[in-house]
């Protein structure tokens, strides 16, 4: 039975495996260089590309059969249809072109034209090269016409019979099988990758949902603490001369600072457990003391201050963490502070209470005592607002971030706890101990520490999850070697289900680590994985050692990961190495398959 081959096969075979290769391209593009979630766009490439070229599809059905006329060699004939899918490649990279970079009537196109032309032109054209090339049996029994351009034309139809030939048992060679079941599964390692995105991002749907709720307990509990001060209000009257050169009279103020303040403090962690979610608020202990020196400025006189009006700030972010009242010793009397600032020049929220202030008191030292509890979640910074300041702060939480303008000048951190010590002198701030007219921008001076939980589930997965064309990637590759030593074909869609397995791994450990420690959720989920693909291995293969073969090889890719994973300054290089040792062992494997069906005496196997 004859084979035909009609040119409309031939032109939707080149035509799909160019829109494949070109959406192909794209996936790979956009995993290399790109945000992974955007994986997906690579099926709307493909369908457009499909699309766009349809015209192209049309010019290919009606030119084949011309090409096939032509008394030329099939060489010949091969070479003309690449032509032609050069031409089909530069005009619609020109289309592209003008429209990425439009160009007016009779001017010189620029250069982002020209760049646009060589890149679009480029892609397609190596698209549609690489669909011939696929396609070269194909092509090749097609353009079957002997050469017979050195026969004499006119006795082409006397002397020679050309018949039609049978191809059935032409059969492919045991190579190009090969080539094609390998460029079948590389398509497949990006095709499993596109499910990976779905996990990236359910992913951030389940960590997002774990920040909504702890902003929701942290709203009712309290937020993030920022503590400023204290730091003393005194008003003054100014005189000045308004547009009639007429005196008037107008309040400002003065914002005294400590000239010492030595603040030392615990911190006590508290977990609340909300549905499967843990939030992780804190209690602290603070004291604080120093003592002020009022000196003003030489311009002011003592008796424009309104002293009676004088008041001593703190400042505090958010009120709901306040757990006592909060009372300030300050020289020798005690004041009870309550919300409100009379000025928001340092704050936007704080307490405050007036104190007895006389210009008795000027250049004297005035202590302070503050004694304050609080309850905050995440982060507790202060801002040191003194001249020459302290802070200590302990904890029995193994897992502190310091963080802010500042960073610990001594700081010891172990599974029992952490103290961490921050010292200031005048020297190192950009004001002194009186302040005139001044805006002050707390963030560039804030510093503390944040509580943070162990390395959550979710950072941790979706570091796994980028590993996933590696995993992916080897798996396949041994099947595939596998499958060529022992001659028992793998089908694509075993590969499939294979991949499967593979990518729902990364959900079984995300739902997983939501009720027990990442480590022995990826464990669990890691010998579930292996368990499955050795089995499945088994049943097809037949052959216990080949299951040896995949449960180990599996299991040292999987250690391998959870390494790469728990590792940070040392990952690339870890990863490098193991990668390199990966390649080796797969060079090492491959070159016991007979790629090109040679026997023994190194000729091709006839195939009857």
């Amino acid at each position: 039975m004859k084979k035909i081959i009609t040119p409309a096969i031939i032109a939707a075979r080149i035509w799909l495996l160019t829109s494949l290769v070109f959406g192909a391209g794209w996936l790979f593009y956009m995993l290399l260089f790109e945000d992974a979630d955007n994986l997906w766009t690579s099926i709307p490439a493909t369908v457009g590309a499909a699309i766009g070229s349809l015209p192209v599809l049309l010019l290919l059905i009606l030119i084949l059969p011309r090409i096939e006329w032509n008394l030329i060699s099939r060489q010949q004939k091969l070479i003309q249809l690449g032509w032609i899918c050069a031409g089909c490649s530069g005009l619609y990279g020109a289309a592209a072109s003008l429209i990425l970079s439009p160009v007016a009537v009779f001017s010189s196109p620029g250069p982002a034209f020209i760049t646009n032309l060589a890149v679009f032109t480029g892609i397609l054209l190596g698209a549609s090269l690489l669909a011939l090339f696929l396609s070269r049996n194909t092509l090749s029994r097609y353009f079957s016409t002997p050469d017979i351009s050195l026969i004499n034309k006119n006795t082409i139809m006397e002397t020679t019979q050309i018949t039609e030939p049978v191809w059935e048992s032409n059969k492919p060679h045991r190579s190009n099988r090969i080539l094609y079941k390998g460029i079948t599964t590389g398509v497949l390692i990006l095709v499993m990758m596109i499910p990976t995105v779905f996990i990236t991002n359910l992913v951030r749907e389940r960590q997002q949902r774990q920040e909504e709720v702890a902003r929701e307990v942290s709203s009712r509990w309290a937020q993030a603490q920022t503590l400023t001060g204290p730091y003393i209000y005194l008003p003054y009257k100014n005189t000045y001369l308004d547009q009639d050169n007429k005196p008037k009279e107008q309040v400002l103020h003065l914002l005294v600072i400590p000239d010492n303040l030595n603040v030392s403090g615990s911190i006590d962690h508290e977990l609340r457990q909300r549905s499967i979610y843990k939030v992780l608020l804190y209690r602290a202990s603070l004291a604080g003391k120093g003592d002020f020196s009022i000196q003003i400025p030489k311009d002011i006189q003592p008796d424009r201050i309104q002293w009676s009006d004088a008041r001593i700030c703190y400042g505090l972010s958010d009120f709901k963490g306040i757990e006592e009242k909060l009372v300030v010793q300050f020289n020798g009397a005690p004041y009870e502070l309550s919300p409100g600032l009379p000025v928001n020049d340092i704050n936007e929220k704080g307490l405050s209470a007036p104190i007895s202030l006389s210009a008795a008191d000027m250049g004297k030292s005035l202590p302070f005592h503050l004694d304050l509890k609080i309850k905050g979640s995440g982060m507790l910074h202060f801002v040191p607002f003194s001249g020459n300041s302290r802070f200590v702060l302990t904890s029995a939480w193994p897992n502190p971030s310091f963080d802010g303008g500042n960073l610990p000048t001594e700081r010891t951190v172990s599974d029992s706890g952490f103290t961490a010590v921050w010292a200031f002198n005048k020297a190192n701030l950009p004001f002194g101990t009186v302040l005139r007219d001044f805006k002050f921008d707390q963030s560039a001076l804030a510093f503390g520490v944040t509580m943070v939980q162990p390395a959550d589930e979710y950072a941790k997965t979706n570091r796994s999850v980028k590993y996933a064309i590696l995993i992916i990637g080897l798996t396949f590759s041994i099947f595939f070697i596998v499958e060529l030593m022992q001659k028992k074909p793998v089908h694509p869609i075993q590969y499939v289900l294979i991949g499967l397995a593979l990518v729902i791994f990364y959900s079984l450990l995300l739902a997983i680590s939501e009720f027990i420690l990442f480590d022995r959720a990826y464990l669990i989920a890691s010998l579930a994985t292996i368990g499955l693909i050795s089995l499945y291995a088994r049943s097809h293969f037949q052959n216990w050692k080949s299951t040896g073969i995949f449960g180990g090889v599996l299991t040292l890719l999987y250690g391998f990961i959870f390494v790469l994973i728990s590792l940070e300054d040392t990952a690339l290089l870890i990863g490098s190495i193991g990668l390199f040792i990966i390649l080796a062992l797969t060079m090492y494997a491959s070159k016991k398959i007979n790629w090109y069906g040679l026997d023994a005496s190194g000729a091709a196997f006839q195939h009857k």
